[in-house]
C-alpha cells in the first residue's frame, strides 16, 4: 500500500498567527514536524500542504516539497483531500503541523491500521489528570473494538461512578485511503463538526468507522506562544544532549 503523510499548516491562525514558521530551538516549528516525520517508516512521501507562499519557500529552504492549495478549506482534512488529487497514493496520513515533538512511531502505528485495512485510522493515549478539562485538548471514548464512538473538548466519560474508566485523550493524527477523503471532500462540514470545531466528527456524522490504537502522542502540542516557548525547551535540550 502506497501511503503518503501529508502535513497541513497555515498562517492565518486564529489563537498564535504565523505558528508553523515560529523558531523552535533555531528551526520553523514545520522543519521539527517534517524531519520527525520523515525518520518514520511506511510512508513513501512526506509532504507539506499550504494555501501560503511563505510556507511553501520556508519548506524549500530545508528540503521539503510543498505542495500550494486554495485558502478556502474549513479543516486540515479537506486541505488533505485536494492534495490527494495530485497525487493519486492509496491512502494519506494527516499528521498535525503543530507537533514538533511527535515520535515517529506515531505515523507508523497510523499507518499500520491502513495496512490491516482499516478506512481510517486514528490514536489515543491515556490524559492527564490536568488535561482532562481543558478544551484544547481532545478526547476520545470507543467501543471494545476500539472504534471510536465520539471525540469532544469535554470531559468524556462522565465519570458517575469512580474508577470504571480512564479518560482518552485524541492522539491529534490520522490516517485515511484515498476513497475515504474524496468523499469527505464531497461533503459539507456538519453540526457536531461545527459545535466542536473538530473535522473527525464529520466522519462520525456519516457513519465513518475510525479505528484506533494506542499510541504515543507529543509531550506538548503548540497551540499558544507560551507551549511554543516549552516545545522549544524541551528540544533545545534534545539538542545539547
Amino acid at each position: 500500500m502506497d501511503i503518503v503523510a501529508v502535513i497541513p499548516a497555515r498562517m492565518a491562525s486564529a489563537r498564535f498567527p504565523g505558528k508553523p514558521l515560529v523558531d523552535l530551538a533555531g528551526k520553523p516549528m514545520l522543519q521539527w514536524v517534517y524531519e520527525a516525520t520523515c525518520r518514520s517508516e511506511c510512508p513513501s512521501a512526506v509532504v507539506i500542504a499550504t494555501p501560503d507562499q511563505e510556507i511553501a519557500d520556508a519548506a524549500g529552504e530545508f528540503g521539503a516539497e510543498a505542495i500550494l492549495t486554495h485558502d478556502r478549506h474549513p479543516s486540515g482534512t479537506d486541505r488533505i483531500a485536494e492534495v490527494a488529487q495530485k497525487l493519486g497514493a492509496d491512502a494519506y496520513v494527516n499528521v498535525q503541523g503543530d507537533e514538533p515533538l511527535l515520535p515517529p512511531e506515531a505515523v507508523d502505528a497510523c499507518c499500520k491500521l491502513l495496512m490491516e485495512g482499516a478506512q481510517m485510522a486514528s490514536l489515543y493515549n491515556w490524559a492527564e489528570e490536568s488535561e482532562i478539562d481543558s478544551p484544547a485538548v481532545v478526547k476520545v471514548v470507543t467501543d471494545l473494538r476500539d472504534c471510536a464512538l465520539y471525540f469532544s473538548r469535554s470531559r468524556i466519560p462522565f465519570e458517575r461512578s469512580h474508577g470504571h474508566t480512564r479518560v482518552k485523550k485524541h492522539v491529534g493524527i490520522y490516517g485515511y485511503t484515498a476513497e475515504l477523503l474524496a468523499q469527505f471532500a464531497s461533503w459539507e462540514p456538519t453540526p457536531l463538526e461545527q459545535t466542536e470545531m473538530l473535522e473527525q466528527l464529520r466522519f462520525l456524522e456519516h457513519g465513518v468507522e475510525i479505528r484506533m490504537a494506542f499510541g504515543c502522542g507529543s509531550e506538548v502540542a503548540v497551540d499558544t506562544p507560551e507551549q511554543a516557548a516549552m516545545a522549544s525547551m524541551i528540544l533545545q535540550q534534545e539538542v545539547t544532549r
